[in-house]
């Protein structure tokens, strides 16, 4: 990254070794710093099932540093990316992301007088990402069979394009307590599998560990405190925000499966195929 963005040339970076499991170096990192994007976070679902302690220190500690450290150095605002697995969390790595999400909405209420605030966007995976299984399908296409867990399984579909959309927005818009959460359509996994290569067998191998059917970005518990921003929902109890905000048309929810799904060859499209 420093020899794409030289920091002779953008004199605004820094560059920093560390770890937000370290809250002193979090704080020498955001000194003069304004806005913070908190993506630190240890990810792989199966690896947390066996690895629960690691998880813990990072995305739950380290998120609590992160904090600290913003309110040390009065930072104006910090946005923590969050999962859809934080929403009614089957295994560690969701749980671990929704003390996240508490830990960040509930700072706003011991700033005191300062000018900070803090807001997280929760998101599925996003499509052609490390965490998609389209990297996989691209390497399984020169192979005999793609395999899939589920014939049942369904996603939101992101795309990092418009995970940048939403961060800039959260950054220009939030107040502090809000989780903004994308509006996007579903894709079946196997038409995703269809779309890379329509003519190569499946082999449906089970679900994994602490894996879900469908992705859930709102439970039906939180669409009662569901609301429109702008092009996106924020899940908020923020008084002063909610008498602003219309609230969202939620019956039981927002999940993968009871969405609008993308066709076969909206999906190719939009890979590429």
């Amino acid at each position: 990254m420093q020899k794409i963005y030289d920091p002779a040339k953008y004199k605004f970076l820094r560059y920093f070794l560390g770890d937000v499991r370290d809250g002193e170096r979090l704080k020498v990192a955001f000194r003069g710093v304004d806005f913070v994007l908190h993506a630190a976070a240890l990810k792989h679902v199966p690896a947390a099932e066996y690895n629960p302690t690691e998880y813990i220190k990072t995305n739950i500690i380290g998120s609590q540093n992160v904090v600290e450290a913003g309110m040390y150095n009065k930072v104006k605002k910090i946005i923590a990316l969050s999962t859809d697995k934080a929403a009614s969390p089957l295994n560690l790595y969701g749980a671990t992301k929704l003390c996240l999400e508490k830990l960040f909405t509930s700072s706003n209420n011991y700033v005191g007088n300062q000018n900070i605030s803090f807001s997280c966007i929760r998101y599925g995976n996003v499509l052609g990402s490390r965490g998609s299984v389209l990297p996989l399908f691209l390497e399984q296409e020169k192979k005999d069979f793609f395999t899939i867990t589920d014939s049942r399984m369904t996603r939101f579909n992101i795309m990092i394009e418009d995970c940048i959309k939403i961060v800039f927005f959260a950054l220009k818009n939030s107040v502090g307590g809000e989780i903004f959460i994308p509006k996007v359509s579903s894709i079946n996994i196997v038409d995703l599998a269809k779309a890379v290569n329509s003519k190569k067998k499946i082999k449906y191998i089970g679900i994994r560990p602490g894996e879900k059917l469908h992705e859930e970005l709102v439970t039906s518990a939180e669409s009662l405190n569901t609301y429109y921003f702008g092009k996106y929902y924020a899940i908020t109890t923020n008084q002063g925000l909610t008498k602003k905000l219309k609230k969202a048309k939620m019956q039981s929810g927002y999940n993968s499966k009871d969405n609008n799904f993308l066709t076969i060859p909206q999906i190719r499209k939009l890979i590429n195929k």
